[in-house]
């Protein structure tokens, strides 16, 4: 199998793309690829409980399906700090969700680690 790097840079604001985002690296770790999750811009809002509850895309499913899914995959979740931080998600957002703040050197190394990526 494959290991793929899923950067989601899109929200609460396009709710039909960030979930198309959570919804393939779902599709890939249940197809038994190694896949990592990098949220970044508005994305980090995915980590805060009332956008999880609320988030359906056209066609690609719920955040409240693809993210509990990602989390007992162990699908490591990293999310931009500075993104988090000017949008107010904090350490009690990422507490239940397996997920970590990282900085943009993350997604470099992420990103030449991976065999594939893929945006959203």
């Amino acid at each position: 199998m494959g290991s793929l790097l899923v950067h989601v840079t899109h929200g609460p604001e396009s709710p039909t793309r960030a979930a198309l985002g959570m919804l393939v690296a779902r599709s890939a770790a249940d197809a038994g690829h190694d896949v990592t999750v990098f949220l970044a811009g508005d994305a980090a809002y995915l980590a805060k409980d009332e956008v999880i509850g609320n988030l359906v895309g056209i066609g690609t499913g719920a955040l409240s399906d693809h993210l509990p899914a990602l989390v007992e995959a162990g699908v490591p979740i990293y999310i931009s700090g500075m993104s988090s931080k000017s949008r107010g998600v904090t350490d009690q957002d990422l507490a239940d969700k397996g997920a970590v703040f990282a900085m943009p050197s993350k997604l470099v190394e992420l990103t030449f680690e991976a065999e594939r990526v893929l945006c959203y």
